[in-house]
């Protein structure tokens, strides 16, 4: 693929050719450990958030190593967009999305509901839910609130669970999958 604008090829069209090959071609090693079960040799997240608008599709890890770049745009996606503070996120975290998303076989890109928060952003969620904890791992760059409107809570809460490798948080009530990289725990219905 050629840039029209510079005429020559960027390492992000190279990058985006290379996986898109990649993907087809990608193995399964269904013998793997834990939540890297079914991830090959790409991993790949795909997400929306309904109160930016914005949209990530990016393959953010290739045969055993992150690419910087796009982790770079996770994290800049999963920024608390409140204040607009970006901090990295935990790619054991990213990681437990995407084996998740992988688990259930769809399509359908997570919308984010919560990522990074500030510690403002969290002492003000706080006081008007119960359900948000003092030191939550939203404030580290470790948990992310998801839906799939074709997956229930509870099927995203199983495959969460299957990975076992962090945190999972049903929240029935308000449809939503709280997926954290902090010790296997699950709570809620």
């Amino acid at each position: 693929m050629i840039d029209k604008r510079s005429s020559s090829i960027t390492r992000r069209t190279l990058l985006g050719a290379f996986a898109a090959t990649a993907l087809v071609a990608a193995p399964t090693y269904s013998n793997a450990a834990g939540f890297l079960r079914g991830g090959g040799d790409i991993r790949r997240i795909r997400m929306y958030s309904g109160r930016t608008g914005e949209r990530l599709d990016t393959i953010y890890w290739v045969e055993g190593k992150y690419i910087k770049d796009a982790v770079k745009e996770v994290n800049a996606f999963m920024r608390d967009w409140r204040s607009n503070d970006v901090i990295s996120i935990d790619t054991r975290t990213i990681d437990i999305m995407a084996a998740a998303h992988n688990l259930m076989d769809v399509s359908e890109p997570y919308m984010l509901l919560s990522g990074y928060r500030s510690p403002a952003t969290n002492a003000m969620l706080r006081s008007r839910s119960r359900g948000v904890a003092k030191n939550s791992l939203h404030m580290t760059g470790q948990a992310a609130d998801l839906r799939l409107a074709s997956r229930s809570v509870n099927q995203m809460a199983k495959a969460a669970s299957a990975c076992r490798a962090g945190g999972v948080g049903r929240y029935s009530g308000s449809n939503f999958v709280h997926m954290d990289c902090g010790p296997v725990r699950n709570w809620g219905r």
